[in-house]
């Protein structure tokens, strides 16, 4: 049965490890619904959250292939029923001076604010959950939107914390990897060796 999950990971912070993460979550045949990265309080760590739909036995084994990634220290599924969650988005709004009072309405109910006023539009930034931001889009369409921008999902689990293992750990993994890697590039260099001298054997 396919579910929406909320998938958080501590990676290392350098180039090249968004691009890692998401071509693995992708290939395995689950499309990225949002995906938000930062810097934590590390700067050497940032925090990634990704948002997909999918089957849960088949999301397991793309986390346990995360996992074994050698930029992703940690990486777990939070349960969608003991999290906060956040986003934040910007909408320009094209309300004429008529109408602008009753966008305000809409403003106010959903606790949002107005970050931006021209003659021709208004820019507002609304920050909430996933339905609250889908609400309050959906009420001000009628106005004439022309442009949204979305952050994605941010979150959190309210019970346990999602913290990076001591540095030492660390390093062991890298060198496991390294080592795990070194040993695979023999097994395909004894192969390529064994494939050319069979060619050379006429086999």
């Amino acid at each position: 049965m396919k579910q929406k999950h909320i998938i958080s990971a501590l990676v290392e912070n350098h180039s090249g490890v968004l691009s890692r993460v998401s071509t693995l979550v992708s290939g395995r045949g689950f499309n990225i619904d949002s995906l938000a990265v930062g810097e934590t309080h590390d700067p050497t760590v940032s925090r990634m959250t990704i948002v997909t739909v999918g089957d849960a036995r088949a999301l397991e084994q793309v986390i346990k292939q995360l996992g074994k990634l050698i930029d992703v220290i940690k990486v777990v599924d939070i349960n969608t029923d003991e999290m906060i969650d956040r986003e934040l988005m910007l909408v320009k709004v094209n309300a004429a001076t008529q109408s602008r009072s009753d966008v305000m309405q809409i403003v106010n109910t959903f606790r949002a604010k107005v970050v931006d006023v021209n003659p021709n539009s208004m820019v507002i930034e609304v920050t909430g959950g996933e339905s609250k931001v889908d609400a309050m889009l959906e009420l001000l369409t009628p106005y004439g939107i022309s442009e949204v921008v979305r952050t994605g999902l941010v979150a959190m689990s309210r019970r346990s914390t999602l913290v990076a293992p001591a540095k030492v750990a660390l390093k062991t993994k890298k060198l496991k990897a390294t080592k795990e890697e070194a040993l695979a590039l023999r097994k395909r260099e004894a192969a390529k060796k064994k494939s050319r001298q069979m060619a050379k054997d006429g086999l």
